[in-house]
Order: C-alpha cells, then sequence, then structure tokens
C-alpha cells in the first residue's frame, strides 16, 4: 500500500511472535499501529518498543473471539484515526490435547472460536469502513496446516486454518470490486512462544532452524506495501530445513 500520508493498521495478537514482528515492521515502513492482544502488560511492552525506535503505536486489549468486543475495537480505531487500512489477524492458538486419541470438545471449541471466528470477527468489524474506503488490506496469518495436512498440529488447528484459507480466497471473490484485497499467509514452523504448548517442545537447537518472527514481520511488511491494485491472494513459507520433509521422531508432536 502505498498511499501518501497516514496509513493505520491494526494487529491481533501482537502481544508477542509473529504479531510483535509485524507491528514493529510495519511501524518501520511509517504505518500508524494499534496493536491487540488478550495481554495488557504484553502490549504495552510491545507499544514502548515501537515508540522508543520512532514509530506510533498504541495498544488495544481485545479477545478475538468475542464479536461484540472484535467491532468495539475497530470502531475506536475509526473514531480515533478516522480510517482501518490494514487488519493484520495474527490471533491464534493450539492446545497440547491435539490428537483424535486425547482431543476434547472443550480444546475444539475454543481453537475454532480464536482461530476461526475471531478472524471473520475482525474481517466484519473493518469491511463497513474499508468499503467506506474502497481500499483496504487484510492479511489473515494461517500456517503451513492451512495448506497441508500433518498429524503434528492436530485435527482441530489444521481444519481452523485450512477455513482461514477459504475464507480468504471468498473475501477477495466478493470484496474486490471495492477495492479490498486479502492474503492468507501460512508460515512453517516459526519459532514462538506458542512452541511451549507442544507436547514436545522444539530443542534450542531445533528452533534455531525455524523461521523466526522477524522473518515474518518482514513478510508482512512487504505484502502491506503492494499498491491497491495488487492482490497476493496467499504466501505459502517455511524453514529451508522443514522438519514435515524430514521423518525424526521429534517432528510429530
Amino acid at each position: 500500500m502505498t498511499r501518501v500520508g497516514k496509513r493505520v493498521a491494526w494487529v491481533t495478537g501482537g502481544g508477542s511472535g509473529i504479531g510483535e514482528a509485524g507491528a514493529e515492521a510495519l511501524a518501520a515502513d511509517g504505518w500508524t499501529l494499534v496493536v491487540s492482544g488478550r495481554r495488557q502488560s504484553a502490549l504495552d511492552t510491545v507499544v514502548a518498543k515501537i515508540i522508543k525506535a520512532g514509530g506510533a503505536a498504541e495498544a488495544l486489549a481485545l479477545d478475538v473471539s468475542n464479536a461484540a468486543e472484535a467491532q468495539k475495537a475497530a470502531d475506536q480505531i475509526v473514531a480515533r484515526h478516522g480510517r482501518i487500512d490494514l487488519l493484520v489477524n495474527n490471533a491464534g492458538i493450539n492446545v497440547p490435547k491435539r490428537s483424535w486419541k486425547d482431543m476434547d470438545l472443550e480444546g475444539w471449541d475454543q481453537l475454532v472460536q480464536v482461530n476461526l471466528n475471531g478472524v471473520l470477527y475482525c474481517m466484519r468489524a473493518v469491511l463497513p469502513t474499508m468499503r467506506k474506503q474502497q481500499d483496504g488490506a487484510i492479511i489473515n496469518v494461517s500456517s503451513w496446516a492451512g495448506r497441508h495436512v500433518s498429524k503434528m498440529p492436530g485435527p482441530a488447528y489444521t481444519t481452523t486454518k485450512h477455513a482461514v484459507l477459504a475464507l480468504t480466497h471468498s473475501f477477495n471473490m466478493d470484496e474486490c470490486i471495492n477495492g479490498l484485497r486479502a492474503c492468507c499467509l501460512m508460515p512453517g514452523e516459526v519459532a514462538t512462544p506458542i512452541l511451549k504448548l507442544r507436547p514436545v517442545v522444539p530443542s534450542e537447537e531445533e528452533q534455531a532452524k525455524m523461521l523466526q518472527p522477524e522473518d515474518l514481520g518482514r513478510t508482512i511488511a512487504f505484502i502491506a506495501s503492494m499498491p491497491a491494485r495488487v492482490c497476493i491472494n496467499e504466501v505459502l513459507i517455511s524453514p529451508t530445513h522443514n522438519r514435515g520433509f524430514i521423518q525424526t521422531p521429534n517432528n510429530r508432536d
């Protein structure tokens, strides 16, 4: 997006990992950031870091699984800044009990509510503003599991991430006439705090070979930098050392 003037980006799940890196990269490119998530202290830390580096950012506590909260957040951003040019739907979770043998419905419902419904709620919340602007971009952070089915992430995570890919393409089919575009970003393994929820946590040596948050931050900033005539429908990105291609006991966690 190469508009002259103020550009406002809303990043969900911005308190750590990919969201934090994406917010920092966007701020470095001159975007005004609204960073949301459930942990106010983590958001405040990210915002302080961006401001110290010379960027513009503010924190907004939010649980994306609550449709009313998502709408309220979007309304607050528009009331304060007058526009929303970019939504980065990054909030997502997984649970330790993720195989068919030990999964429970509570875990399934939690993943669907955050990983899928939360994405939809935020997209729907920004849509009226973006339609009015006849301009706007959305980046939905899915996963390698949104393209390739494997045992490691579990059925609930894999299903929700596949659904995000379909949701993204459906959005482009309907909203391209309004100048809007969405990208489904599907990263392979990224060394973020969510790895701690795995039944088998990858070693430091294994994590060093994975994608790093800053790699995804640069990717998000690149997608967002494209002119309005360009729609990058999806990006599938993985570590060169892709454990999904290498059969070892620890990549079946």
